[in-house]
């Protein structure tokens, strides 16, 4: 079980990450099957269920959490599923969501779509990619995450996407047009974007492609405060974590509106934008609230802008 330097962690509770490409054949069936299983364990978080395959991340008590990888690595088809496993806080998510969509990250590549249970890169283990830091092996670390993701951490001279989006993936790989020869690893969250991210650049003539296994929590948990500078963006009430302690932890954020260092993530103030930025507390309100800059620029007190965040 991993170990979050966090004030509001809470032992009895657990969260798990996990994803899996598999051939699903009924998805809408299946999700109906996991949102019962879900509710019988009192379970929240948020599950995707595709063609392609399965990504999820939830909460609950360890005991409900354990007897539900138990329950779903019982299906054949996952049987071989790793959970990425963190001290919950109780309430990370507010409700259960389980649903059938086309995609488990939605990429929207076209004719170029990649489905990773035929098309991926090798995958580096956090031990291996430890060894290539201490090595000094030349290699390039492109972060496939979304740019808001990368703005609060990110490991030590890589490359960022700057990604709005998942589907600007085509882009970001013109722009790295020049590594084709060289090794490249793939990064992110918990490993199921890099999984067609790194068949993409394969597909696109990259001879040398490697992702992270486990993704970027894996690596972190196993080498707190080592190559992965600031914290972890995740898709729940947590918002960060880091696996570091207090005194050796390294801030790399910073506020949007004055730039100094942060790490403290809020939504925009105006109930039609709430995009999400990090903000210090000298830049908010008493309640702890501030405009983004977009909302500021405009000098509007509405805009029809909204912004959403999607699952890692």
């Amino acid at each position: 079980m991993t170990r979050l330097v966090e004030k509001t962690i809470k032992p009895d509770y657990l969260i798990i990450l996990y994803y899996k490409y598999v051939a699903i054949d009924q998805p809408e069936t299946l999700a109906e099957t996991q949102k019962a299983l879900c509710s019988s364990l009192n379970l929240k978080g948020r599950i995707i269920i595709s063609s392609e395959g399965i990504n999820g991340t939830l909460e609950g008590s360890v005991q409900d959490v354990e007897q539900y990888c138990k329950k779903i690595t019982e299906d054949v088809r996952f049987a071989d599923m790793q959970f990425k496993r963190s001290v919950g806080i109780g309430n990370a998510f507010p409700k259960l969501s389980v649903k059938a969509r086309k995609e488990i990250v939605s990429a929207h590549l076209g004719g170029e779509d990649v489905n990773p249970a035929e098309l991926t890169a090798t995958h580096l283990s956090p031990d291996q990619l430890q060894s290539w830091f201490e090595q000094g092996k030349e290699f390039a670390i492109v972060d496939m995450r979304n740019d808001y993701e990368q703005e609060v951490g990110h490991f030590k001279g890589s490359i960022m996407s700057g990604m709005k989006n998942f589907r600007d993936l085509p882009e970001t790989a013109k722009k790295i047009d020049n590594l084709k020869d060289k090794p490249v690893l793939t990064v992110c969250t918990g490993g199921v974007r890099c999984e067609k991210a790194s068949g993409y650049l394969l597909k696109k003539g990259f001879k040398n492609v490697y992702q992270l296994d486990g993704g970027i929590v894996s690596y972190m948990e196993k080498y707190p405060g080592k190559n992965f500078l600031g914290s972890l963006y995740v898709f729940d009430g947590r918002v960060t974590v880091h696996f570091d302690s207090s005194e050796n932890h390294t801030v790399v954020g910073k506020c949007a509106l004055c730039g100094d260092s942060s790490e403290r993530y809020i939504d925009c103030r105006i109930d039609s934008c709430h995009y999400q930025f990090i903000c210090c507390t000298n830049c908010s309100d008493e309640e702890g609230k501030a405009f983004c800059e977009r909302c500021i620029a405009k000098g509007e007190k509405n805009t029809s802008s909204n912004i959403s965040r999607q699952v890692a």
